[in-house]
């Protein structure tokens, strides 16, 4: 790598082979990046927690292994961080709260072992909003986009977004709910992977809503997502939910390409109400895919919106029940978004959860049945660009919810299928733009093929944001 910054915007895939031949040091590669946070952090507040003193540990230990001929695979000696829901032995997982802020796990989360298992170098934990929704705690720091620092970064893996794409480490890991995976993926210009439900355990990860969170990568190419996908996968006896299905490694197949893949799109769910960069970005990434031997289906989705509407009633009362020990009983020590929203979920009746969750279970089939003469379906990963905010736009209670902003995103955390979040470029502000690709259940394989064959088409290169 030619210069420091060349090196912090370096792809996994790039760096892993020079790590396993000892052409590039693991230690010399995490004190790099620590001292890119120090730089960096002050302005951008992406992590809420450092590990250095452990993190050059790990780097030392990786080092050693590698030299004596034990490399464990790509992820071996990288520095990555994860989004502070994913507890930590020995370190304060909060979940962007006050009310957890003196939660010390005793052990790690199953996806925190993993990288710990495939030999990853883990530099500390990244901010995001209270509880995972959409406001800040305002005692908290609120991270910055690293594009244009009065724009949206996304919610609610906002420092995981903000962190990767600025260089501060070469993955991370974040939490989907509603779109929190893809939300800062889009925004900050960078990679997102929400996986299948299931797919990746989510045992010592604190919960939102538990029946619609799903744990991802987030880096800067569809190869690095897809190397930290195949270690971080699987099933684990903690998590009943997780799936019992054998993991591939999703890098072997990630060049066979998309010759004969049927693209469904439906032009008024994905076309209508969209930013007109966005669309552009859209029809050009589908252009794209018919020069790569795809073709493009034509089908009609259900109307969606009076399901999606029922999205706040379902993740509030799940949201309630993932606080009933600190809520109401605490109440006062949580911000005025998220208290207010864990009102509204305690506040709900039986009846009315019912409801929402038939709406819910007849959009799932919908979508199968509208669905089953394709592999994928394309969409914006966003309607719009990152908006401008301020501070009080964070600390405020939530407002009406936007159903039409979320139809391409609750959908699949509603049917738990998986999807790819995918850099398209800029808009002429500057702003990055996004294409999302959603397949049916354990269908990562061939996002992952998708995501690779677009970066190649178009020349894709991670985009730097104007911090150095």
């Amino acid at each position: 790598m030619s210069t420091d910054t060349d090196l912090a915007y370096a792809t996994i895939e790039e760096l892993a082979p020079q790590i396993a031949a000892r052409q590039i040091s693991p230690v010399a590669l995490t004190q790099s990046q620590l001292d890119r946070i120090a730089k960096l952090n002050p302005t951008l507040d992406a992590y809420v927690t450092l590990m250095a003193d452990s993190a050059l540990a790990e780097a030392k230990a990786a080092e050693s292994a590698i030299a004596a001929g034990d490399y464990r695979g790509p992820l071996h000696g990288v520095p990555l961080a994860v989004k502070d829901l994913c507890f930590t032995a020995g370190v304060a997982t909060a979940g962007g709260t006050a009310v957890r802020r003196d939660f010390i796990p005793q052990s790690d989360g199953t996806v925190v072992a993993r990288l710990r298992a495939a030999g990853a170098v883990l530099l500390g934990k990244l901010a995001l909003t209270e509880g995972a929704m959409g406001g800040y705690h305002p005692d908290l720091p609120i991270p910055k986009n690293p594009w244009n620092a009065d724009l949206w970064t996304g919610v609610s893996s906002s420092g995981s977004g903000v962190a990767t794409a600025s260089g501060q480490c070469y993955g991370s890991l974040g939490s989907d709910t509603g779109g929190s995976i893809r939300f800062p993926s889009a925004a900050c210009g960078i990679v997102g992977l929400k996986p299948s439900y299931g797919r990746v355990s989510r045992a010592g990860v604190l919960a939102l809503a538990e029946s619609l969170d799903h744990v991802g990568p987030m880096t800067r190419s569809t190869w690095d997502a897809a190397a930290m996908l195949s270690a971080i996968a699987g099933p684990d006896p903690a998590d009943p939910t997780s799936r019992p299905d054998p993991v591939p490694d999703y890098t072997a197949t990630i060049d066979d390409g998309i010759a004969g893949l049927r693209i469904g799109l439906d032009p008024t769910w994905a076309l209508d109400r969209v930013d007109p960069g966005i669309a552009a970005a859209v029809e050009a990434a589908i252009e794209t895919m018919r020069g790569l031997g795809a073709e493009i289906v034509d089908i009609t989705l259900p109307d969606m919106a009076s399901a999606i509407e029922q999205w706040p009633l379902l993740c509030s009362v799940e949201a309630a029940a993932a606080h009933a020990d600190t809520y109401p009983s605490r109440a006062g020590e949580y911000g005025p978004y998220f208290g207010h929203f864990l009102r509204l979920g305690a506040a709900a009746s039986g009846i009315d959860y019912a409801r929402g969750h038939i709406k819910r279970l007849e959009l799932v089939q919908q979508i199968a049945d509208a669905t089953s003469g394709i592999d994928v379906l394309i969409s914006p990963a966003m309607a719009t660009p990152p908006f401008p905010v301020t501070r009080d736009f964070y600390l405020q209670p939530p407002g009406d919810f936007p159903a039409w902003r979320m139809r391409f995103s609750v959908p699949f955390d509603f049917n738990g299928w998986p999807t790819i979040t995918l850099p398209a470029g800029r808009n002429a502000e500057g702003t990055p733009l996004a294409v999302q690709f959603a397949g049916k259940p354990l269908s990562e394989e061939l996002l992952f093929r998708i995501g690779r064959a677009y970066e190649r088409a178009t020349d894709y290169r991670p985009m730097r944001p104007p911090v150095d």
